[in-house]
């Protein structure tokens, strides 16, 4: 019999930010070897400190292409040949020397993960800003095919977060687990005594139910480690916490993660790479997936899947004179800022309500707009919608082909009917 209670102990008593699906994999197929019974030796087992750093190439554009695979884990170990494990430590490390290398002009965060461990989460999420904000090249991310959970939150770093058609994101939520082997124990024949100092040494064991105090402990540091998770993605995404706590770590795939603004588009890997290129080469460029022909964003870079997106390389925009105290204000430059608001408002409502038309949600942007309804407010309104309709615990279906929101005919008559009640505004 092989026992790993250090393995043991990584899977369960502790918080995980693990999409649902992975984790039934590794409590059905790995947790009865792991909690000591019969587990054979895997042929080419590496030592339990062996840290593979994942490999990383570059374009001939200068893009370092990072990938993000696996289960994630604070430190990976001989569960790398059963399960497939990529450590934060290993990662950070890759990420930095991507970044820092004077050839590399951009990043390209490729990630195929379900999620792990908490623990290192938060320090790389932070380490990931510095050194981008350090840096100044872009750093984008690409669910290909999935970023859940903890590689959710890896994916939010990214100055912007892209999403293949079939590709999922989200499942925003923190869960432990706790295993109670005292009816095994007890049809084995095998009693545990513990002999302790500290009233809550062996709360949580195995060898016991889980008593309520125990539970206790364990929920309040899962709804903390799940607060923070859902501040950071408000700070990241520039959504609102009802918005992230709203999605009750439901799965979206293509479409449906750029509606709920978990994602900024929907493109493939070729088409990601081309428009990271075409951003090093020029601020503001964006090639329409459909087209493939490039559309220059420098006049328009209020159009974005959701409000607040960082665009790599963009210089802020040029502010409006702000006139003296003693001065009276000016009044075409008030009505110029009026009207740039209303084109800004009302193009992402239509670009909201594009979206939720693909997936047959209906919203009346016009009477929105009179209502002073905010972008944040119809993605609610867009998933108690798609909630009420089905009571499954993910949310997939097949994306619609992704369109470029610069191209789109709803956001041209937006911005259309916004600069015309501009014009009347003025008149």
């Amino acid at each position: 019999m092989i026992l790993r209670p250090h393995i043991a102990a990584r899977l369960f008593g502790a918080p995980l930010m693990l999409a649902k699906p992975k984790l039934d994999v590794l409590l059905t197929v790995l947790g009865p070897r792991l909690v000591g019974l019969d587990m054979p030796v895997l042929p080419g087992e590496p030592p339990d400190e062996d840290d593979t750093t994942p490999s990383m190439a570059i374009t001939p554009e200068g893009i370092a292409i990072v990938p993000v695979m696996g289960t994630l884990v604070t430190r990976s170990g001989y569960l790398d040949v059963a399960s497939g494990l990529m450590s934060y430590g290993a990662l950070s490390d890759t990420i930095e020397t991507a970044i820092t290398d004077p050839s590399v002009h951009a990043v390209l965060l490729e990630i195929d993960s379900p999620g792990g461990e908490v623990g290192g989460l938060f320090d790389l999420c932070d380490r990931i800003k510095a050194v981008r904000h350090a840096s100044g090249k872009p750093l984008w991310a690409l669910a290909h095919e999935n970023a859940l959970s903890a590689a959710y939150a890896l994916a939010s770093c990214a100055n912007k977060l892209l999403v293949t058609q079939t590709a999922e994101a989200g499942s925003i939520g923190v869960v432990a687990v706790h295993v109670d082997e005292s009816g095994a124990d007890e049809q084995a024949g095998l009693a545990w005594s513990f002999i302790y100092a500290g009233d809550r040494k062996v709360d949580a064991n195995a060898h016991e139910p889980l008593s309520n105090r125990a539970r206790t402990d364990i929920q309040a540091d899962v709804d903390a480690l799940y607060a923070r998770f859902v501040t950071l993605l408000v700070q990241n995404r520039a959504i609102s916490e009802d918005v992230v706590r709203s999605t009750e770590a439901a799965i979206y795939r293509g479409d449906r993660a750029v509606a709920a603004g978990l994602a900024d588009a929907v493109m493939s890997r070729d088409e990601a790479l081309a428009n990271l290129a075409a951003s090093i080469r020029r601020p503001f460029a964006f090639i329409n997936p459909s087209s493939r022909k490039e559309t220059s964003m420098t006049s328009q870079p209020q159009i974005s899947q959701h409000q607040g997106v960082e665009m790599p390389n963009a210089e802020p925009a040029p502010s409006v004179p702000v006139a003296a105290a003693s001065e009276p204000p000016d009044a075409a430059a008030v009505e110029a800022r009026v009207a740039q608001r209303l084109r800004e408002d009302y193009a992402e409502l239509a670009q909201v309500a594009a979206q939720a038309a693909r997936l047959g949600v209906t919203l009346d942007v016009a009477d929105a707009m009179a209502r002073g309804v905010k972008p944040d407010a119809m993605r609610r309104a867009v998933l108690d919608e798609l909630a009420a309709r089905s009571n499954a615990t993910a949310i997939v279906a097949a994306a619609a082909p992704a369109t470029s929101v610069v191209d789109s005919a709803i956001v041209r008559r937006a911005r259309a009917a916004a600069e015309q009640a501009a014009a009347k505004i003025k008149a």
